[in-house]
């Protein structure tokens, strides 16, 4: 059974909830801009993993307020190594998604001892300027599931999205997304190369590159900037997917994990 916690961390002042699943070794999943549901992909990993999943500061409901407390980049990832340590995990596989595969990536590089597996779905970090990252948090809304999901009409795209109906809960899920991409914005825009470039040789860890054939939000050339700045890193594309291949294909994009971290 799932199970939820919250953890404070920031001398009290930021609140993580942290939902867990599972049994074997540590895995930390960072989830992207649009926040966390147990999604059938965490289900997955659970079968071999711990699984833990924290939300990131701001986005957790009853904690909007809580993103006020951190200034930038930095701070956000020294949360989250107050976090693993109250959570007692020394060691672990690092997992993220999008703006997620950015701070598993900066743990990585800031802790490399805590980082045992890297694996990147489709992460954010660098800036090309003829292969530009799409700024979501300026996308039409009602365009957006199609940036994100290569089928916008998906079950993967309405539990990120939220429902059409009834109007009450449509709006809630509404109001929640849109929180959610300004609480994660902070750290990202006006464009997501937050230095990552002079701090990535420090990852040591074994590390996936899982990417969205399809993906029109970050392109899949974003994969070789990765690659040859991590040694030994290796590239898995998927196919017909896009920016979120764990969401659309849950099963094989776990596999891939399961097999890699195993």
């Amino acid at each position: 059974m799932m199970r939820e916690q919250t953890v404070s961390v920031w001398q009290g002042k930021v609140r993580l909830r942290v939902l867990s699943d599972g049994a074997g070794p540590a895995l930390v999943f960072f989830h992207g801009a649009w926040g966390v549901t147990w999604d059938p992909f965490l289900a997955e990993l659970a079968k071999g993993f711990t699984v833990y999943a924290p939300e990131h500061p701001g986005t957790a409901p009853g904690t909007p307020d809580d993103i006020y407390q951190l200034d930038g980049l930095w701070d956000l990832v020294l949360c989250y190594d107050e976090l693993l340590r109250a959570l007692k995990l020394d060691e672990a596989v690092l997992v993220g998604h999008s703006f997620g595969g950015m701070v598993a990536c900066e743990m990585a590089a800031a802790y490399p001892r805590r980082a045992r597996r890297l694996a990147l779905i489709d992460p954010i970090g660098f800036w090309r300027d003829n292969e530009k990252v799409v700024n979501w948090m300026t996308v039409n809304p009602a365009e957006l599931p199609a940036y994100v999901f290569r089928d916008p009409n998906s079950e993967a795209a309405k539990r990120m999205f939220g429902p059409a109906e009834p109007p009450e809960a449509a709006a809630t899920a509404r109001v929640r997304l849109v929180w959610a991409m300004g609480a994660t914005g902070k750290f990202t825009w006006p464009i997501p190369d937050k230095g990552l470039k002079k701090r990535i040789h420090r990852v040591s860890a074994p590390t996936l590159l899982v990417w969205g054939k399809e993906d029109r939000l970050v392109p899949p050339v974003y994969a070789d900037e990765f690659a040859t700045r991590i040694a030994g890193a290796r590239v898995q594309t998927v196919e017909g997917a896009g920016h979120a291949p764990h969401l659309e294909q849950p099963e094989r994009v776990a596999r891939m994990v399961r097999e890699f971290a195993g």
